[in-house]
């Protein structure tokens, strides 16, 4: 999604995540970064899930 996306297409996707807003790529980024920090020393092939809750089949 962009600046460009129409206002009832982003309502109808925010409906959709059980967090009812969109992710913000700093969010993204920071699940991308954690894995790599020194702040995860036990975790082994983890999933990161950056949905907002919404499961996808």
């Amino acid at each position: 999604m962009n600046d460009d996306t129409a206002p009832q297409v982003l309502d109808r996707l925010t409906r959709l995540v059980p967090l009812r807003r969109v992710g913000h790529p700093e969010e993204a980024a920071e699940a991308i970064a954690f894995p790599s920090s020194g702040r995860v020393g036990f975790a082994t092939g983890a999933v990161y899930d950056t949905g907002g809750g919404r499961v996808t089949c």
